[in-house]
């Protein structure tokens, strides 16, 4: 008790009628509590009793089950407060029953902490990133497939040029500027432009 007193925990128990029961202990508390240890009967946490409870701002709470009903009921309204289950853990005290008790760890969330809104704009987003969305080979089967011809990596990379489309740097230039690639077929460009548009590298 002394060791209690010092760290500033209560101990609330009450022998009176259930409907006021949970109203008359967390009106006893009088301070906001860093973590609240619920241990309710079987029907759980009177409901009038559970928004008040929340309202204390605790940022942990240990909740000791002995009817999943219950405990999932309460465990909703804990939920849309704004506390996410942590941990749980089942303790099979009624065998051969359908009751099961459950210690549950649940956690105050803090949107300053831990949620982020972001907003992308796609259209925003560097085309560096659309060009992720399909590997050459990808491309080549997807050719393959629909116009029943091939296509080299050249002609993929010599397509994606002409769309504008940023490569990753290639360590594999020709040695001398009088180097020269074949042009690529425009049947075959014209194929390569349609598979950038089915995995929407590019606007259609």
């Amino acid at each position: 008790m002394d060791n209690g007193w010092l760290n500033r925990s209560q101990f609330l128990l009450e022998r009176t009628d259930l409907e006021n029961l949970h109203l008359k202990v967390v009106d006893k508390l009088g301070f906001n509590p860093d973590i609240i240890i619920l241990d309710p009967p079987r029907d759980g946490i009177y409901l009038k009793a559970l928004p008040k409870i929340l309202e204390s701002g605790a940022e942990k709470i240990v909740y000791i089950s002995c009817k999943p009903t219950s405990f999932v009921r309460d465990l909703k309204v804990m939920e849309a407060a704004g506390y996410r289950m942590e941990k749980c853990v089942g303790v099979d005290m009624f065998p051969n029953t359908v009751n099961c008790e459950a210690v549950c760890l649940l956690s105050k969330l803090s949107e300053a902490k831990n949620h982020i809104s972001v907003k992308v704009d796609m259209d925003e987003m560097d085309v560096t990133a659309a060009e992720s969305k399909a590997t050459y080979h990808e491309i080549q089967d997807w050719v393959q497939e629909k116009y029943g011809f091939h296509v080299s990596h050249l002609n993929i990379a010599k397509t994606k040029r002409k769309c504008g489309i940023i490569e990753r740097q290639n360590y594999n230039l020709p040695k001398s500027e009088e180097s020269r690639s074949p042009e690529t077929p425009e049947e075959k460009e014209e194929a390569i432009i349609e598979a950038f548009k089915a995995f929407q590298m590019i606007k259609p």
